[in-house]
């Protein structure tokens, strides 16, 4: 059985050289040959902005003409900016000296509405500058937010999205309404409630804030091609409710791929698979690569294929803390190989648990299992 599953492993794991073509430049390393703006750049040294490295990545930005340097300056100040603030936001994007001051106070209230708190908008700016002073569609963004506020979402929610996925409110809201109404419509006809549907988004969204960005069309996509594989409607709201944003990933020919490769590693039948599946619903998202390295991990630390099989969400793991933790449970006595593997899934905090009863139950002797612990001085 090893040596037949070894074999299986092999047979995917071929390698494959790639060519890279010589570059003798490269567009960071292309000069300007436009000369430098003297003022935008004495402006920029007066904010303590390091002049070297917006040259580097951004060096066009100090050949232009209409730069309000000091105008940027002062906005972010009056939100409460401070002075390193300031600097980093133009450091990292330097592209804001460019925007009109009335345009820049226009986004500010409109960022606003969904995060009021001063201090935290600064926050959100100097994390993802590009986000907030991308100033095209204004009325396209403030049309999502209302439609979105509508829902009845957090507004952190939204401003996480606003700011991680910027495109998801440029473009017109009608798109955003198409996507979560069928979203909305799976979730129900799968058989899911009403009235956790906003919890039910507000998760969807926060993990994946690109969700919007994906026609509503996979969806049906991936569930159609699910359901065929034999998956009930209850167990498919499972599998939707567990891997969320992450099912319009899904493309139907790669799950096709994840889950032939699965099934000969493990030697399962049809149905014995759906519930591996239902365990372990990485096993629809990882690419076949990923499911190599992670079954010849397993392989190599002594796992046998049946414990995979009894506890699958241990490919949920990287072979990294797979050994890690098979050796911390080694150091008091336990060993994986000859056991369940249910000691190791999990959070690391769940991990940690069970590595704190193991290491309690070992300092407690076996006679008297509510005898004190030994102390350093015994």
């Amino acid at each position: 059985m090893l040596r037949a599953t070894t074999a299986f492993l092999c047979s995917y794991c071929q390698k494959r050289s790639v060519l890279t073509p010589h570059m003798g430049f490269s567009a960071s390393t292309l000069t300007n040959k436009r000369p430098e703006n003297q003022q935008t750049v004495d402006s920029l040294y007066d904010l303590s902005v390091d002049i070297r490295k917006v040259r580097k990545f951004k060096g066009w930005v100090l050949s232009e003409n209409s730069v309000y340097v000091y105008e940027t300056a002062d906005l972010l100040r009056d939100m409460g900016a401070d002075t390193a603030s300031i600097a980093r936001v133009l450091e990292t994007h330097p592209e804001a000296i460019l925007c009109r001051p009335e345009d820049v106070a226009a986004q500010r209230d409109l960022w606003s509405s969904v995060c009021p708190n001063r201090r935290e908008l600064v926050g959100i700016i100097e994390k993802f500058p590009a986000s907030f002073f991308t100033l095209t569609h204004h009325t396209n963004q403030r049309d999502n937010i209302r439609y979105l506020q509508s829902l009845r979402l957090s507004k952190r929610i939204i401003g996480k999205l606003m700011a991680s996925a910027p495109q998801s409110f440029s473009r017109p809201v009608e798109s955003n309404q198409q996507v979560i109404h069928t979203l909305r419509e799976t979730y129900l006809d799968l058989g899911g409630d009403e009235g956790n549907l906003r919890l039910w988004f507000q998760k969807l969204l926060s993990q994946n804030p690109y969700i919007l960005m994906r026609p509503a069309e996979t969806w049906r996509d991936s569930l159609g091609f699910l359901r065929e594989k034999g998956f009930t409607t209850e167990e498919l709201l499972v599998l939707v409710s567990s891997l969320r944003a992450s099912i319009a990933e899904l493309q139907p020919e790669a799950i096709q791929q994840a889950l032939d490769y699965t099934q000969g590693v493990l030697v399962c039948s049809e149905d014995e698979l759906r519930e591996i599946v239902l365990r372990c619903p990485a096993v629809l998202y990882y690419s076949v690569p990923t499911l190599v390295g992670r079954f010849k991990g397993l392989l190599d630390v002594g796992v046998s294929m049946d414990q995979v099989r009894e506890t699958p969400n241990v490919l949920e793991l990287t072979t990294q803390i797979v050994l890690y933790r098979i050796q911390k449970l080694a150091s008091y006595g336990y060993d994986v190989r000859g056991g369940s593997l249910d000691v190791i899934v999990g959070t690391k905090k769940d991990f940690e648990m069970t590595y704190s009863k193991l290491q309690l139950r070992q300092q407690r002797p076996l006679f008297n299992p509510v005898a004190p612990l030994r102390t350093a001085e015994e």
